[in-house]
Protein backbone atom coordinates (compact mmCIF):
# COMPACT_ATOMS: atom_id res chain seq x y z
CA UNK A 1 0.00 0.00 0.00
CA UNK A 2 1.24 3.53 -0.95
CA UNK A 3 2.26 5.53 1.90
CA UNK A 4 0.29 9.13 1.87
CA UNK A 5 1.81 12.44 1.39
CA UNK A 6 1.66 14.32 5.16
CA UNK A 7 1.06 18.30 4.91
CA UNK A 8 -0.15 20.89 8.00
CA UNK A 9 -2.78 21.74 5.91
CA UNK A 10 -5.02 19.95 2.70
CA UNK A 11 -6.82 22.57 1.04
CA UNK A 12 -10.16 20.76 -1.17
CA UNK A 13 -10.93 23.38 -4.25
CA UNK A 14 -8.92 25.53 -6.23
CA UNK A 15 -11.18 28.36 -6.52
CA UNK A 16 -11.08 31.45 -4.86
CA UNK A 17 -11.57 30.56 -1.39
CA UNK A 18 -9.49 27.83 -1.67
CA UNK A 19 -6.80 29.67 -3.42
CA UNK A 20 -6.40 33.05 -0.97
CA UNK A 21 -6.33 30.28 2.05
CA UNK A 22 -4.04 28.09 0.54
CA UNK A 23 -1.37 31.25 -0.27
CA UNK A 24 -2.55 32.61 3.59
CA UNK A 25 -1.79 29.45 5.24
CA UNK A 26 1.27 29.05 3.34
CA UNK A 27 2.93 32.17 3.29
CA UNK A 28 2.40 31.65 7.52
CA UNK A 29 4.86 29.07 7.32
CA UNK A 30 2.50 25.66 6.79
CA UNK A 31 3.47 22.93 4.66
CA UNK A 32 0.02 23.04 2.57
CA UNK A 33 -1.52 21.02 -0.42
CA UNK A 34 -3.89 22.59 -2.81
CA UNK A 35 -6.51 19.37 -4.45
CA UNK A 36 -9.11 20.15 -7.00
CA UNK A 37 -10.86 17.44 -9.58
CA UNK A 38 -10.75 20.07 -12.29
CA UNK A 39 -7.83 20.33 -14.48
CA UNK A 40 -7.08 24.25 -14.05
CA UNK A 41 -7.74 26.83 -11.27
CA UNK A 42 -10.41 29.39 -10.79
CA UNK A 43 -12.67 28.57 -13.08
CA UNK A 44 -15.26 30.57 -11.83
CA UNK A 45 -13.28 33.33 -11.80
CA UNK A 46 -12.37 33.43 -14.99
CA UNK A 47 -16.31 34.01 -15.96
CA UNK A 48 -16.58 36.07 -13.49
CA UNK A 49 -17.27 39.74 -14.42
CA UNK A 50 -17.87 38.89 -18.48
CA UNK A 51 -14.33 37.42 -18.46
CA UNK A 52 -12.88 40.42 -17.03
CA UNK A 53 -12.89 39.94 -12.96
CA UNK A 54 -15.04 41.87 -10.73
CA UNK A 55 -12.49 41.53 -8.37
CA UNK A 56 -13.71 43.53 -5.40
CA UNK A 57 -16.23 46.37 -3.92
CA UNK A 58 -15.13 49.67 -2.58
CA UNK A 59 -18.55 49.97 -0.53
CA UNK A 60 -18.81 45.70 0.89
CA UNK A 61 -19.67 46.92 4.07
CA UNK A 62 -21.21 44.31 6.62
CA UNK A 63 -24.88 45.56 5.96
CA UNK A 64 -24.64 44.73 1.95
CA UNK A 65 -23.90 40.92 2.79
CA UNK A 66 -26.83 38.47 3.93
CA UNK A 67 -26.02 36.27 6.97
CA UNK A 68 -27.61 34.41 9.38
CA UNK A 69 -24.61 35.53 11.59
CA UNK A 70 -23.77 39.12 11.08
CA UNK A 71 -20.94 39.73 13.08
CA UNK A 72 -18.81 37.13 11.11
CA UNK A 73 -19.14 39.62 7.96
CA UNK A 74 -17.75 42.62 10.60
CA UNK A 75 -15.13 40.21 11.79
CA UNK A 76 -14.01 39.22 8.66
CA UNK A 77 -14.49 42.48 6.16
CA UNK A 78 -12.28 44.22 9.42
CA UNK A 79 -9.09 41.57 9.15
CA UNK A 80 -9.05 41.53 4.96
CA UNK A 81 -10.58 44.64 3.71
CA UNK A 82 -11.34 45.26 -0.01
CA UNK A 83 -8.43 47.72 -0.10
CA UNK A 84 -5.60 44.65 1.14
CA UNK A 85 -7.10 42.97 -2.17
CA UNK A 86 -6.28 46.03 -3.62
CA UNK A 87 -2.97 46.30 -2.60
CA UNK A 88 -2.30 42.70 -3.61
CA UNK A 89 -3.52 43.81 -7.25
CA UNK A 90 -1.57 46.47 -7.62
CA UNK A 91 1.59 44.82 -6.71
CA UNK A 92 0.89 42.45 -9.08
CA UNK A 93 0.67 45.47 -11.55
CA UNK A 94 -2.79 44.49 -13.00
CA UNK A 95 -4.26 47.20 -14.68
CA UNK A 96 -7.77 48.12 -12.93
CA UNK A 97 -10.55 50.61 -13.24
CA UNK A 98 -13.85 51.20 -11.24
CA UNK A 99 -16.84 50.64 -13.56
CA UNK A 100 -20.00 51.96 -11.11
CA UNK A 101 -20.85 52.00 -7.86
CA UNK A 102 -17.23 50.91 -5.98
CA UNK A 103 -17.19 48.28 -8.18
CA UNK A 104 -13.72 46.99 -9.52
CA UNK A 105 -12.93 45.49 -12.84
CA UNK A 106 -9.61 44.54 -14.49
CA UNK A 107 -9.10 46.08 -17.72
CA UNK A 108 -8.02 42.67 -19.70
CA UNK A 109 -9.00 39.37 -18.78
CA UNK A 110 -9.94 38.06 -15.73
CA UNK A 111 -6.67 35.19 -16.11
CA UNK A 112 -4.67 38.09 -14.54
CA UNK A 113 -6.54 37.64 -11.14
CA UNK A 114 -5.67 33.72 -11.54
CA UNK A 115 -2.02 34.10 -12.36
CA UNK A 116 -1.60 36.59 -9.83
CA UNK A 117 -3.10 34.03 -7.26
CA UNK A 118 -1.09 31.01 -8.29
CA UNK A 119 1.93 32.93 -8.18
CA UNK A 120 1.28 33.93 -4.50
CA UNK A 121 0.74 30.23 -4.05
CA UNK A 122 3.92 28.99 -5.68
CA UNK A 123 5.93 31.71 -3.37
CA UNK A 124 4.18 30.20 -0.41
CA UNK A 125 5.30 26.79 -1.30
CA UNK A 126 1.95 25.84 -1.98
CA UNK A 127 1.95 22.68 -3.61
CA UNK A 128 -1.16 22.40 -6.27
CA UNK A 129 -2.33 19.31 -7.73
CA UNK A 130 -4.87 19.47 -9.97
CA UNK A 131 -6.98 16.23 -11.97
CA UNK A 132 -7.13 14.47 -8.41
CA UNK A 133 -10.83 13.21 -7.82
CA UNK A 134 -11.46 13.00 -3.97
CA UNK A 135 -13.09 9.83 -3.25
CA UNK A 136 -13.07 9.77 0.47
CA UNK A 137 -11.80 11.94 3.64
CA UNK A 138 -11.74 10.10 7.03
CA UNK A 139 -10.12 10.94 10.55
CA UNK A 140 -8.77 8.83 13.07
CA UNK A 141 -5.32 10.99 14.71
CA UNK A 142 -5.72 13.28 11.93
CA UNK A 143 -7.34 13.44 8.92
CA UNK A 144 -6.79 11.17 5.60
CA UNK A 145 -8.09 12.39 2.23
CA UNK A 146 -8.16 10.02 -0.48
CA UNK A 147 -7.97 10.43 -4.07
CA UNK A 148 -7.36 8.57 -7.58
CA UNK A 149 -3.82 10.08 -7.66
CA UNK A 150 -2.74 9.26 -4.53
CA UNK A 151 -3.51 9.94 -0.40
CA UNK A 152 -2.89 12.96 1.85
CA UNK A 153 -3.25 13.41 5.38
CA UNK A 154 -2.74 16.47 7.54
CA UNK A 155 -3.82 17.76 10.68
CA UNK A 156 -6.44 20.10 9.43
CA UNK A 157 -8.76 20.21 5.69
CA UNK A 158 -10.66 23.19 4.76
CA UNK A 159 -13.54 22.81 2.37
CA UNK A 160 -13.61 25.27 0.04
CA UNK A 161 -15.13 23.55 -3.18
CA UNK A 162 -17.77 26.22 -2.97
CA UNK A 163 -21.72 25.67 -2.75
CA UNK A 164 -24.19 24.35 -5.73
CA UNK A 165 -24.09 27.03 -8.22
CA UNK A 166 -23.01 26.85 -12.13
CA UNK A 167 -22.76 22.94 -12.07
CA UNK A 168 -21.52 22.91 -15.60
CA UNK A 169 -18.18 24.47 -14.26
CA UNK A 170 -17.95 21.08 -11.68
CA UNK A 171 -19.91 22.50 -8.82
CA UNK A 172 -21.22 19.45 -6.53
CA UNK A 173 -22.63 18.90 -2.99
CA UNK A 174 -19.65 17.55 -2.51
CA UNK A 175 -18.56 20.13 0.35
CA UNK A 176 -22.02 19.78 2.17
CA UNK A 177 -22.00 16.04 2.12
CA UNK A 178 -18.37 16.06 3.87
CA UNK A 179 -19.86 18.69 6.66
CA UNK A 180 -23.09 16.78 7.43
CA UNK A 181 -20.36 13.73 7.58
CA UNK A 182 -18.48 15.18 10.18
CA UNK A 183 -21.52 16.66 11.92
CA UNK A 184 -21.03 20.59 10.92
CA UNK A 185 -23.55 22.97 10.95
CA UNK A 186 -24.85 23.61 7.82
CA UNK A 187 -27.15 26.85 7.26
CA UNK A 188 -30.67 26.58 4.70
CA UNK A 189 -29.62 26.84 0.86
CA UNK A 190 -31.65 29.04 -1.66
CA UNK A 191 -31.26 30.38 -4.70
CA UNK A 192 -29.38 33.94 -4.89
CA UNK A 193 -28.27 36.43 -7.34
CA UNK A 194 -30.76 35.05 -9.76
CA UNK A 195 -32.63 36.41 -12.47
CA UNK A 196 -36.26 36.60 -13.07
CA UNK A 197 -38.09 34.39 -15.11
CA UNK A 198 -41.34 34.80 -16.37
CA UNK A 199 -44.08 33.01 -18.49
CA UNK A 200 -47.22 33.36 -20.82
CA UNK A 201 -48.33 37.04 -20.79
CA UNK A 202 -45.73 38.43 -18.90
CA UNK A 203 -43.18 36.82 -20.41
CA UNK A 204 -44.69 37.78 -24.22
CA UNK A 205 -43.68 41.72 -22.77
CA UNK A 206 -40.49 40.75 -21.73
CA UNK A 207 -39.70 39.87 -24.80
CA UNK A 208 -40.43 42.65 -26.95
CA UNK A 209 -37.94 45.09 -24.61
CA UNK A 210 -35.72 42.10 -24.69
CA UNK A 211 -32.01 43.49 -24.38
CA UNK A 212 -32.90 47.08 -23.18
CA UNK A 213 -31.32 48.29 -19.89
CA UNK A 214 -32.09 51.34 -17.71
CA UNK A 215 -31.32 52.27 -14.16
CA UNK A 216 -33.73 51.65 -11.77
CA UNK A 217 -34.89 51.40 -8.25
CA UNK A 218 -35.65 47.26 -6.97
CA UNK A 219 -37.23 46.83 -3.66
CA UNK A 220 -38.38 44.39 -1.48
CA UNK A 221 -39.59 45.25 2.21
CA UNK A 222 -36.96 47.65 3.46
CA UNK A 223 -34.14 46.46 1.28
CA UNK A 224 -33.30 48.73 -1.59
CA UNK A 225 -31.01 48.62 -4.90
CA UNK A 226 -30.18 51.43 -7.06
CA UNK A 227 -28.90 49.56 -10.02
CA UNK A 228 -29.40 48.78 -14.10
CA UNK A 229 -32.03 46.38 -14.94
CA UNK A 230 -32.16 44.23 -17.84
CA UNK A 231 -35.23 42.90 -20.04
CA UNK A 232 -33.90 39.74 -21.20
CA UNK A 233 -35.49 36.87 -23.12
CA UNK A 234 -36.72 35.22 -20.29
CA UNK A 235 -37.56 38.13 -18.26
CA UNK A 236 -35.71 40.32 -15.77
CA UNK A 237 -32.08 40.08 -14.92
CA UNK A 238 -29.05 42.79 -14.76
CA UNK A 239 -27.58 44.07 -11.06
CA UNK A 240 -30.73 45.34 -9.31
CA UNK A 241 -32.95 42.12 -10.08
CA UNK A 242 -29.81 39.87 -9.14
CA UNK A 243 -29.30 41.84 -5.64
CA UNK A 244 -32.57 41.93 -4.84
CA UNK A 245 -33.94 38.35 -5.74
CA UNK A 246 -31.70 37.17 -3.05
CA UNK A 247 -34.20 39.02 -0.45
CA UNK A 248 -37.75 37.91 -2.49
CA UNK A 249 -39.60 35.25 -0.17
CA UNK A 250 -42.32 33.36 -2.58
CA UNK A 251 -45.43 34.97 -2.22
CA UNK A 252 -43.71 38.76 -1.73
CA UNK A 253 -43.71 41.48 -4.16
CA UNK A 254 -40.53 43.23 -5.70
CA UNK A 255 -41.83 47.17 -6.53
CA UNK A 256 -39.31 48.52 -9.21
CA UNK A 257 -39.13 52.50 -9.62
CA UNK A 258 -38.11 53.09 -13.72
CA UNK A 259 -37.61 56.60 -13.49
CA UNK A 260 -35.66 56.73 -10.21
CA UNK A 261 -35.14 60.88 -10.36
CA UNK A 262 -38.21 61.48 -11.45
CA UNK A 263 -40.87 62.45 -8.71
CA UNK A 264 -44.11 61.24 -10.51
CA UNK A 265 -46.55 63.83 -9.15
CA UNK A 266 -44.62 66.85 -9.80
CA UNK A 267 -43.89 65.83 -13.03
CA UNK A 268 -47.48 65.14 -14.08
CA UNK A 269 -48.67 68.42 -12.86
CA UNK A 270 -45.80 70.33 -14.76
CA UNK A 271 -46.65 68.35 -17.79
CA UNK A 272 -50.38 68.94 -17.75
CA UNK A 273 -49.84 72.76 -16.71
CA UNK A 274 -47.64 72.91 -20.69
CA UNK A 275 -50.19 70.88 -22.26
CA UNK A 276 -53.67 71.31 -20.58
CA UNK A 277 -55.79 70.21 -23.41
CA UNK A 278 -53.99 66.67 -23.26
CA UNK A 279 -55.12 63.71 -21.94
CA UNK A 280 -53.37 62.11 -18.78
CA UNK A 281 -52.66 59.09 -20.36
CA UNK A 282 -50.69 61.13 -23.29
CA UNK A 283 -48.92 63.31 -20.75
Amino acid sequence: MKSASNFDVIVIGAGAAGLMCALTAGARGRRVVLLDHADEAGKKILISGGGRCNFTNLHGAPENFISGNPHFCKSALARYTSHDFIALIDRHQIPWHEKTLGQLFCDGSARAVVAMLLAECAAAGVELRLGHRITDISRADQFHVTTDQGDFTAPAVVLATGGLSIPKMGATGFAHDMARRFDLKLTDMAPGLVPLTFADDDLELMLSLSGVALPCIASYGRVSFREAMLFTHRGLSGPAILQISSFWRAGGDITLNLLPDLEAGPYLIDAKGARPRAAPKTV
